[in-house]
């Protein structure tokens, strides 16, 4: 059966039901990605989003298995949620990454029976086949493959936002890391084609969106495979000629990208950024330890030295540079002496953000099977110590916003005050304001920053002419 036929029979089933679904969400921009393209194919076989009031008839959890935490909270809420099944027999799928993991499979199978669908990062677009067998035939669906993985273009998708859109530019990722699953679950690299990709943006600027963000696990050796194996055949062969491209699409006015690595920061993608208006000048780039010798134990391939020679060369090529990172305290075999390394280079790199993690052993990878595993009050109190200097950096460079005009969108209302409406600066800074006649979500407004709130700040819109 091909798959619009599993479409249209899971339809034929439902219609007039009025039949509801809900999305959990776990982990990073590619999952809220691929739960867009999710929701985007139960809208398409019949189901609406459910009111947080709702129990929904359909749950999906969409997993990640990048922190130990996320593996608690999955197990937790798929708990939570057997009484919705002995209920009203809510169909419950779980996919993503976690789900390419054998042993989180063997437990769900064993400690929660009620599960319907498990499906891999490999089959996402299987959901309207594997529905129609747990709905119409009430089988158990195990749908996982032990391979990279096609590219599957053209899937419906129901986003979030009408003036922000995620944009996937390539899935898998070659560096294995050795604290880091995610080539093991997600596969090897495999970019999309550039044709498929500036098609997609060209549809999103004609409906109104404004900001694009690029996903990939690294971004910026889009096509590296490609051109290695002699498999390019368009003239968008790298990052940088894709970046120019998607610049001229007209109605974008802003790309952003995320995550770049560090060794592949090559001169063409700062000289791109540099070029380009639109791209925005806030670059995340993962330091995750300052320490040479742990770098190396950590598969980064670069040193100390030459991350901070990479940054001095972005401060001199691109105008009004700001950085976020990521860095992981506690390695295997960190000492204090190299956490201090780390100190070191956040107190040398203006860093507008950080997002600072605990390590925690990942079943699978080189850093999990060490014996010299930190124990986990030295990482907390490491943890502390970064995580003060970093605030204490906060408070004095968020000075430099206040009284300073910058041209923002209007992104929607602000989760804590649903009179209020959000944006963020270039540099990722979110701004509140307050709403002022003739201006509505999507449109582009200069706000004035007023008030410094340390994670926020407190804007006013200008009227055009003040």
């Amino acid at each position: 059966m091909e798959e619009n036929e599993f479409v249209e029979k899971v339809k034929e089933k439902i219609m007039g039901q009025n039949l509801t679904y809900q999305i959990m969400t776990f982990g990073c921009q590619l999952n809220e990605n691929d739960s867009e393209k999710i929701a985007g194919m139960l809208e398409m076989v019949g189901y609406t989003k459910a009111s947080e009031e709702q129990i929904p008839d359909i749950l999906v959890f969409n997993t990640c298995c990048v922190r130990e935490n996320a593996e608690e909270r999955l197990f937790g809420k798929i708990g939570e949620v057997k009484k919705w099944k002995q209920e009203k027999n809510v169909v419950i799928a779980i996919g993503g990454c976690m789900m390419q993991e054998p042993q989180m499979v063997d437990k769900i199978k064993k400690s929660y029976p009620y599960v319907d669908i498990i499906f891999g990062t490999h089959t996402t677009q299987n959901l309207p086949e594997n529905i129609y067998k747990t709905i119409l035939k009430n089988e158990k669906v195990r749908d996982i493959l032990d391979i990279d993985g096609e590219i599957y273009e053209d899937l419906p998708i129901k986003r979030k936002s009408d003036a922000v859109a995620n944009v996937t530019i390539m899935y898998g990722c070659n560096n294995f890391c050795t604290y880091c699953i995610v080539p093991y679950v997600r596969g090897r690299e495999r970019s999309r084609k550039p044709e498929k990709i500036l098609e997609e943006i060209t549809d999103l600027a004609n409906k109104g969106y404004k900001e694009v963000t690029l996903l990939g696990q690294n971004v910026n050796s889009y096509m590296r495979t490609e051109r290695e194996n002699g498999l390019t055949t368009s003239a968008i062969d790298s990052f940088a000629k894709l970046l120019y491209e998607i610049c001229k699409i007209q109605g974008i006015e802003r790309v952003k990208f995320i995550s770049p690595h560090p060794k592949d920061f090559t001169d063409d993608v700062i000289q791109a950024i540099a070029d380009l208006e639109k791209v925005s000048s806030m670059i995340h780039l993962p330091l995750q330890s300052g320490n040479s010798k742990v770098l190396k134990e950590m598969n980064r391939k670069y040193t100390k030295e030459q991350y901070l020679a990479l940054v001095d060369k972005m401060v001199q090529k691109i105008p009004n540079l700001s950085l976020s990172t990521d860095i992981i305290v506690g390695f295997p075999g960190e000492t204090e002496e190299e956490f201090e390394d780390t100190l070191d280079v956040v107190r040398k790199v203006n860093f507008e953000q950080i997002f600072m993690f605990i390590y925690s052993p990942r079943e699978g990878t080189v850093a999990a099977k060490r014996e010299d595993q930190i124990p986990e009050t030295i990482k907390h109190q490491r943890f502390d110590q970064l995580k003060k200097l970093y605030e204490s950096k906060v408070e004095a460079n968020n000075e430099k916003y206040i009284g300073t005009i910058h041209t923002l969108f209007i992104e929607g209302k602000s989760k804590n005050d649903d009179a209020m409406f959000t944006s963020r600066t270039d540099t990722n800074k979110v701004v509140v304001f307050e709403p002022k006649e003739g201006f509505q979500i999507g449109d582009m407004v200069e706000v004035e920053i007023r008030e410094n709130h340390k994670w926020y700040f407190k804007g006013e819109i200008k009227n055009k002419g003040e």
